[in-house]
């Protein structure tokens, strides 16, 4: 059986509201289907942003496993920042920049003004409501901030990488299980005098998600390469395995790169030395750093170090800068006045 996500029309031909569900592509379009996983309202609500409500954490078990979304659900999971661009909607008409405006997914065609209504629905009480208009910052409050960059974590399963990312964004120390897929976490930070917003994804470690985190390797300008100090295979596997990764989907041939050795509040247990980890560092062009995410040692000076390096080269500088701007802009185009009040 092959699963498909994708959108069921609930709503009227003028203001269309879709669930967001699992089903076998057997099925009919709107037939039976294996599991509701949320909802998606194309049609703004009174606050202007548009509405989805969808369960992430069940979504990303379907694509673990195998789920095919389709073009719809694919443009709606890249706007959640779960899944990278479809090529059309990436590029745009003729390479240019993509429209932003707000689309029936279906359809493909620009949500006007007048079609505007508030149809937000409470149908699936146990999914998260999500305000996808910058990435979910109006659900923090609205934060600014002068740069942006992307970090990718990766490494073998179970050396911490989920560990060090939660202690880096909320000062805690949780035992998690292996990561499904891909998550991420979004952190604000001032480096120096300027705001930082850090979208930071962690990646599964097991070889049978390779296929689905390799293409979260686009756009990233830091990539932090994790092992774990009381497991030598872990080490090996940095240029055995995820170096070669890195070298064959990595879209930045200046991304800067971070070997960080974890659990160094272990030292009994340790296997492999500070030297070794040095000495590969060097070897691969990295940054190094040991931490433990359990004690928080080094946990926020291993992203900081990072970002510094980020800004100091200018194409991943400029290209931090060029998203704050470019979302400013298609807020000023999508919050400009329309005349007239007819529909197209």
């Amino acid at each position: 059986m092959v699963v498909r996500l994708r959108l069921s029309r609930l709503g009227c031909k003028n203001k269309p509201f879709y669930r967001v569900m699992a089903a076998d592509s057997r099925s009919p379009r709107d037939g039976k289907h294996l599991e509701v996983l949320g909802y998606y309202n194309p049609l703004p609500g009174q606050d202007g942003g548009k509405r989805m409500g969808i369960n992430f954490d069940r979504v990303k078990y379907w694509l673990s496993v195998g789920a095919q979304p389709s073009e719809p659900v694919q443009r709606l999971l890249f706007r959640a920042g779960l899944l990278p661009p479809p090529p059309m909607l990436a590029m745009g008409r003729k390479g240019g920049p993509r429209d932003t405006r707000p689309v029936d997914p279906m359809t493909g065609r620009v949500m006007t003004e007048g079609k505007r209504d508030n149809a937000a629905s409470k149908e699936d009480p146990e999914v998260d409501e999500v305000d996808t208009d910058d990435e979910g910052e109006k659900g923090q409050g609205l934060i600014n901030y002068d740069l942006s960059f992307k970090i990718l974590l990766v490494g073998d399963s179970a050396v911490g990488k989920s560990s060090l990312l939660v202690s880096f964004i909320s000062n805690a120390v949780e035992d998690l299980s292996p990561t499904i897929g891909v998550d991420f976490k979004i952190k604000f930070l001032t480096v120096g005098e300027k705001k930082l917003k850090l979208t930071i994804w962690d990646t599964a470690g097991q070889e049978r998600f390779r296929t689905l985190t390799s293409s979260y390797y686009r756009g990233a300008q830091g990539i932090i390469l994790v092992y774990d100090v009381t497991r030598r295979d872990t080490f090996t596997n940095l240029s055995d395995v995820w170096a070669k990764e890195l070298e064959l989907y990595s879209t930045h041939e200046d991304c800067v790169k971070m070997l960080v050795g974890n659990k160094v509040d272990r030292e009994s247990e340790r296997v492999v030395s500070r030297e070794e980890g040095i000495a590969l560092a060097n070897e691969l062009g990295c940054l190094f750093l040991e931490c433990s995410a359990k004690t928080r040692e080094n946990v926020e000076r291993c992203f900081e170090e990072l970002t510094l390096k980020i800004m100091e080269v200018p194409r991943l500088l400029e290209e931090g800068s060029n998203v704050k701007r470019n979302i400013l802009k298609q807020k000023q185009e999508y919050q400009a006045p329309q005349d007239g009040g007819c529909c197209s």
